[in-house]
């Protein structure tokens, strides 16, 4: 009997019906104002010049229309075949880099299946990672990733899922490396789940964000943790951010471009407190 990840935020952070969740999908985040205003179409014989992709995990309601400018981005660009997911890790449960080499993850749309061999080759290039479901349970930034996933592609790819609670440039920077080794000559993303700060004026977030989208763009993650330590910038996933840096580049991607960014403010009208979100697409 296959490992089921059943999930934990339908209902909340997105819808918990299909047809529900697949409106949701195209009229809240797509051809939503702050989207990319229309909705995406499969390119078959696409380029594939993604390597990786950073997306927002608040509810969709809030980043939804953020994400979709990456997830636009990707559907133009191509079909990749596995897709390996970095998300922080909120609930504290489980192990510090914790990985999930088999089973299948549940949502609304269906389920996804788990590529094991490539989530094996990473726990074995990298020596840091555990193998660990719990610290997946009830954990929502990478969960949130896979309907727009499956909304484009239907069950036609296979996740590698990684929650990050140790965040540390060393230990992100040596995920990277495994990650990029064992995805080396495969059709593959890297999708790093983060929202950018957290409750603070509009203007405070959205000047410390670009700083740190600054560096990102530089895929430079030794800059991008000096700017998010010196300004306290309240990124969540911090880590997945620098691992994806690190193995981008080393599978050749050139450019780190800033898709779309806005806060929570943008969205509620609210800009005394917001959460910033951003997408940034990396190409070779």
């Amino acid at each position: 009997m296959a490992k089921i990840r059943h999930p934990y935020v339908a209902g909340a952070f997105y819808a918990g019906s299909a047809e529900s969740l697949k409106r949701q999908i195209e009229n809240e985040c797509f051809l939503h104002p702050h989207g990319p205003g229309k909705i995406p179409k499969v390119s078959e014989a696409g380029p594939r010049r993604i390597v990786g992709l950073i997306c927002p995990h608040a509810g969709y309601m809030y980043s939804g229309p953020v994400a979709a400018h990456a997830y636009y981005s990707l559907a133009v660009d191509g079909k990749p075949e596995v897709i390996v997911l970095l998300g922080p890790n909120h609930s504290g449960l489980g192990s510090a880099l914790a990985i999930m080499n088999e089973g299948v993850w549940r949502t609304p749309l269906g389920e996804v299946e788990v590529e094991a061999a490539t989530a094996n080759q990473i726990v074995k290039a990298s020596k840091i990672i555990d193998v660990d479901a719990a610290a997946h349970r009830y954990e929502h930034s990478i969960e949130v990733q896979l309907p727009f996933l499956q909304y484009i592609f239907g069950s036609g790819f296979r996740i590698v899922p990684i929650c990050f609670l140790m965040q540390d440039l060393t230990s992100a920077r040596e995920v990277g490396e495994a990650v990029a080794r064992a995805l080396d000559g495969k059709n593959a993303v890297i999708i790093a789940s983060s929202d950018m700060s957290h409750y603070e004026p509009h203007k405070t977030a959205e000047r410390k964000d670009k700083m740190a989208l600054q560096a990102v763009e530089a895929m430079d993650e030794e800059k991008f943790y000096s700017i998010i330590e010196s300004y306290n910038v309240t990124a969540c996933g911090y880590g997945p951010i620098a691992a994806l840096i690190t193995a981008a580049r080393m599978l050749g991607a050139k450019e780190a471009k800033l898709l779309c960014y806005r806060t929570s403010g943008d969205i509620s009208g609210d800009y005394s407190s917001v959460v910033g979100y951003a997408a940034v697409q990396f190409t070779k």
